[in-house]
């Protein structure tokens, strides 16, 4: 019985020694290099531990991250869970009095988690050794270079190995030899990895690079990279003006009913804007509250919400003051500007002045890498298809229903449509709710890319007038045309002037073209806009 229990006394003492302990020892002094010193003696110690591919290197190198341990006079100690271990041996031990704690500072911690990083190149799956290659591209050096050179030796997947080709050249164009960096200037003109652009500026700035012929294989390289760059840019700068374009179509849509059909000038249409952003608002705070299950899923239910919101107000409205004001268009610009302070400063005491936030679900956080240096974000892209569904949802119901036939009807010859027996009236409340509902889908996907404030909607209602008027008054087409063109004329004039210039810019062209174009790029054809 005796001996049972003494048997369980060391299996148990067993086990929380190999639970508190690194997974194994290291040579004493090489344990003491990497713990205390000068930050360049215990990198270039650490780099040396790291060339020998120990994997027991790696259990102290994560308490060292830790800050679990501990210096007293020639032993290195850790502590974990308040027992103490010799690193040296992985027994446990009495901490001695006076034992200093290992103090890491910045540059020593990314050495530490570079060399991590560093021993997961030999994982077993090839997602982990991407991750890195992937950690270690901003931190290779000529200390990590015969663990790299061994791991691409070892390495299956042609892709990793090409990026470790690339990951060895950034170590070498260090290296103390000339012809090495003179290799590995070559070799990066391969890259397409924007860290390989700083590197090689790094390396080209005054004094870095003393031997000529390094220094015009570095610029050479250079400029093969940042023309391999300069696509991704090309690219970015698109997307971004496309998917400037699809928010100022989704601003403008609603517009083109209420000004381009109807002749009302709607200096509320920002406001109507952002109350479909405060509804989605309140949907996802409702669903936080009531449905925190299927929070990612409000923005799905914020869709109608938004639209049935800002439909009702825009109904309210035209019932109660635009419906005297038809054929006197400065009347209703005066009117609508009116009820857009209204608006505003009704928000601003139902919700409070400060901007709210609306939380994007996490299928539309993120986004897809397309290039080294271009990323798409999927709340942007979300954006482009649910603008194009807006779309061709809007055409089909101008084109092919009643509302729609009653709309162009009226629209055309208000007398001889209610002759044939239309509500004008009725119609008329009909296609200012539309225009204002799709207001409101607007301000539902704007609140996933900017913030939602009682001031939102005047960021939008020129613009979308610009784009309205540029198009042509009354043509779908034509607004679709001017909003894409207006957003990427504007992206573009913004990386060469700058953001307020741009702006400027694009209003004088406007101006210009408006004056050599009265009815915009597309003139509406038939006999009432020939009389």
């Amino acid at each position: 019985m005796r001996l049972v229990r003494s048997c369980r006394a060391l299996l148990l003492a067993a086990v929380v020694m190999l639970s508190a302990a690194p997974a194994a020892a290291l040579a004493p002094p090489q344990l003491l290099r990497i713990a205390a010193g000068d930050s360049d003696e215990r990198i270039a110690a650490l780099n040396e531990a790291v060339a020998g591919g120990d994997p027991k290197l790696v259990p102290f190198v994560e308490a060292l991250l830790a800050d679990e341990v501990k210096v007293a006079g020639e032993r290195v100690f850790v502590v974990r869970g308040g027992q103490a271990v010799d690193a040296a041996t992985g027994a446990a031990a009495v901490l001695p009095d006076g034992a200093e704690d290992v103090v890491n500072n910045n540059r020593m911690r990314r050495q530490l988690r570079s060399a991590l990083a560093a021993t997961r190149l030999f994982a077993p799956e090839p997602a982990q050794r991407a991750k890195a290659i992937a950690e270690l591209k901003d931190e290779a050096d000529e200390g990590k270079l015969p663990l790299i050179e061994k791991a691409y030796a070892a390495e299956t997947e042609p892709a990793l190995k090409a990026q470790l080709a690339l990951l060895q050249a950034a170590a070498l164009i260090s290296a103390d030899d000339a012809a090495r960096r003179l290799q590995a200037a070559r070799l990066l003109a391969d890259s397409d990895q924007p860290a390989t652009q700083t590197l090689l500026l790094e390396r080209l700035a005054p004094g870095a690079e003393a031997d000529p012929a390094v220094r015009g294989a570095l610029m050479l390289s250079l400029d093969k990279v940042q023309a391999r760059l300069a696509w991704g840019e090309r690219l970015g700068l698109l997307f971004t003006g496309v998917s400037l374009g699809s928010i100022l179509l989704l601003a403008a849509l609603g517009l083109a009913i209420t000004y381009g059909l109807m002749g009302v000038i709607n200096m509320a249409h920002g406001e109507l804007i952002m109350i479909g952003a405060y509804a989605t608002w309140v949907v996802q705070n409702l669903f936080r509250q009531w449905l925190p299950g299927a929070f990612d899923w409000y923005i799905v239910a914020a869709i109608p919400v938004a639209f049935a919101a800002s439909a009702g107000v825009g109904a309210v409205l035209e019932r109660g003051v635009i419906r005297w004001l038809y054929g006197r268009p400065l009347e209703t610009l005066l009117a609508t500007w009116g009820i857009s302070l209204v608006l505003m400063q009704a928000v601003r005491s139902l919700f409070g002045a400060q901007n709210v936030s609306v939380e994007n679900p996490a299928w539309l956080s993120g986004g897809v890498q397309v290039l080294p240096n271009l990323t798409l974000p999927y709340n942007r892209i979300a954006i482009l298809a649910f603008a194009a569904l807006v779309l061709a949802g809007m055409a089909l119901l101008i084109a092919r229903t009643r509302l729609g036939l009653f709309v162009r009807g009226v629209t055309q010859n208000r007398r001889m449509a209610s002759c044939m027996g239309v509500n004008t009236a009725r119609v008329d409340t009909s296609a200012f709710a539309l225009g204002a509902g799709i207001a409101g889908l607007a301000g539902c996907a704007l609140s996933q890319v900017g913030n939602v404030g009682p001031d939102m909607g005047q960021g939008y209602i020129v613009d979308s007038f610009m784009v309205v008027v540029l198009g042509g008054v009354g043509q779908l087409a034509g607004t679709v045309y001017a909003a894409l063109g207006l957003g990427v004329l504007n992206k573009l004039l913004e990386g060469w002037q700058g953001a307020v210039l741009a702006k400027i810019m694009v209003l004088v062209f406007i101006v210009i073209f408006i004056q050599k174009r009265p009815q915009g790029l597309f003139a509406v054809k038939g006999r009432s806009a020939e009389a």
